[in-house]
């Protein structure tokens, strides 16, 4: 399945010189999203003990994966966002700081987790994301991304993790 046929390209969003990938197309079609879930999976050589999703396009694809493991989802938010206790994990942005947080119960130690997100761009999201999930004491057996910007070198950041993504730019 050629995947790029889901992925519209919306050029000047959100800013100027911006290429957006817009995955919604993808997301209309079970086929696809099948596809997804049936290729990411087959990356998989380790248990999985957890699956866990960034906000908020990673979610769609994660609760899938969480489903196929027959395991829990656990959801990375940003700042605020989470009912319950947190931990927090600031990152760079173009232009400041965000944080990330996770609840304080999420994971367990030793549990083996994958964490997946719709894209890796710069990495420091991501990066973030897997600060969080081994400060818990998680095992991070793979980072999942439908679509990776090479050209942004995201990857670098994630210090030797293993990085699958099913579509590059």
């Amino acid at each position: 399945m050629n995947l790029e046929e889901y992925i519209r390209i919306v050029p000047d969003f959100p800013k100027e010189g911006i290429s957006y990938k817009d995955i919604t197309p993808l997301l209309q079609s079970s086929e696809a999203l099948g596809f997804c879930v049936k290729s990411f999976a087959s990356q998989i050589k380790s248990e999985v003990d957890v699956v866990v999703g960034i906000e908020s396009r990673g979610y769609f694809l994660a609760t899938l994966l969480a489903k196929h493991f027959n395991t829990g989802f656990v959801p990375i938010r940003k700042k605020g966002k989470l009912p319950y206790k947190t931990l927090a994990e600031a990152y760079d942005l173009e232009y400041g700081q965000d944080e990330l947080e996770i609840h304080i119960d999420a994971i367990k130690p030793g549990q083996k987790v994958l964490i997946h997100d719709d894209v890796l761009a710069t990495g420091g999201t991501a990066k973030a994301a897997c600060n969080l999930v081994e400060r818990l004491g998680g095992e991070i057996i793979q980072c999942n991304f439908l679509i990776e910007l090479n050209f942004l070198k995201g990857r670098e950041k994630l210090n030797g993790v293993e990085v699958k993504s099913l579509l590059s730019y």
